[in-house]
């Protein structure tokens, strides 16, 4: 990873990237790397200068909840990363586009009522503390606009974040 960054910010350094980021699917939760030691890399790759890495992309949903979990916590890469000033992109809100028909409308309702599975899925990520972005690949305009319709609503509060967790989590 530290020759992938030493490439990145000689390319920095040339003008033609302004910044890079880490998207990993499970080396943060599985703690293959933490932030910390990505920012490591990042400054050694720098040479001692500042360092351009500026976001971490790693899935956060209803069913890869251990980030949402941990951030209610306090603790995990969301925070970390957060607390470095990092931008957190959270990918794959729907799983994959399998998630909206796993969730029911009663788990909608909890979430926020009227919301549809889909809507409450992107709702429960882009609340989740630490996350800047949520990364959509929409089917449809009607897809795109529901889920930019759901983020521009005011975000769950940690407790119902953790409402949500805690019945998700229930046998």
């Amino acid at each position: 990873m530290r020759d992938a960054f030493v490439v990145l910010e000689e390319e920095v350094a040339a003008g033609n990237v302004a910044g890079y980021g880490v998207a990993t699917w499970a080396g943060l939760e599985e703690e293959a790397f933490t932030v910390g030691e990505l920012l490591a890399l990042a400054a050694e790759a720098a040479g001692g200068q500042l360092h351009h890495l500026v976001a971490v992309q790693l899935p956060v949903s209803l069913v890869m909840m251990t980030p949402i979990v941990q951030a209610l916590d306090g603790r995990g890469p969301l925070p970390a990363a957060v607390g470095v000033g990092l931008r957190v992109m959270a990918s794959a809100p729907l799983h994959g586009g399998e998630l909206p028909g796993m969730v029911d409308q009663e788990l909608a309702d909890v979430t926020r009522p009227g919301l549809t599975p889909a809507q409450a899925c992107v709702l429960t990520v882009a609340s989740c503390p630490g996350v800047t972005d949520v990364l959509i690949a929409a089917s449809s305009t009607p897809h795109w606009r529901d889920a930019a319709e759901v983020v521009a609503q005011p975000s769950l509060t940690d407790a119902k974040l953790g409402e949500i967790t805690h019945v998700l989590a229930s046998p």
